[in-house]
């Protein structure tokens, strides 16, 4: 059994395109205890029947905040510890030490992570482990992993 975590995780989709997969990874928040944060643009409306269905009937348990821009979330977010996952970095998200309060950080399904967010977020970018000749993995895919690593971390590993 997982229990709170006294300043809660942020799943930070930027430019997310897939309303099934903003979907889930809104159910792996609400399981979790995790927030969501969306920036725009967004590929799709946050009414879009495919995203509710995909949330089944957890909308209720999620955190949910939107900023139409990236420079809104840094506003907010600004001093926040950031980790930036790309299929490029060169760390895997295995070898870092999460904290309580960590943003995870996933760009849109076709273009990952854009410059200007490498550029202004001050995070590190991070990996999941793939075998050589593969491209990616889905989204919501790619979130949970991170998401549990974090979370075995922290409720689980003897430090």
């Amino acid at each position: 059994m997982l229990r709170r975590l006294m300043k809660p995780m942020s799943l930070v989709l930027v430019s997310p395109q897939i309303p099934p997969n903003t979907g889930n990874i809104a159910r792996l928040c609400a399981v979790t205890g995790c927030r969501l944060i969306l920036v725009g643009p967004l590929g799709f409306s946050i009414e879009d029947k495919h995203l509710r269905r995909a949330g089944l009937d957890y909308w209720d348990k999620v955190f949910l905040k939107y900023y139409s821009a990236f420079s809104g979330y840094l506003e907010e977010w600004g001093m926040s510890r950031r980790w930036l996952f790309s299929s490029k970095a060169p760390t895997s998200c295995f070898s870092v030490d999460y904290e309580e309060g960590d943003h995870l950080l996933f760009g849109s399904e076709t273009c990952g992570l854009s410059q200007e967010v490498y550029e202004t977020s001050k995070g590190v970018r991070l990996k999941i482990p793939m075998l050589e000749g593969t491209r990616s993995l889905n989204l919501s895919t790619a979130v949970g992993i991170a998401t549990y690593e974090a979370m075995r971390q922290l409720q689980f590993s003897k430090k």
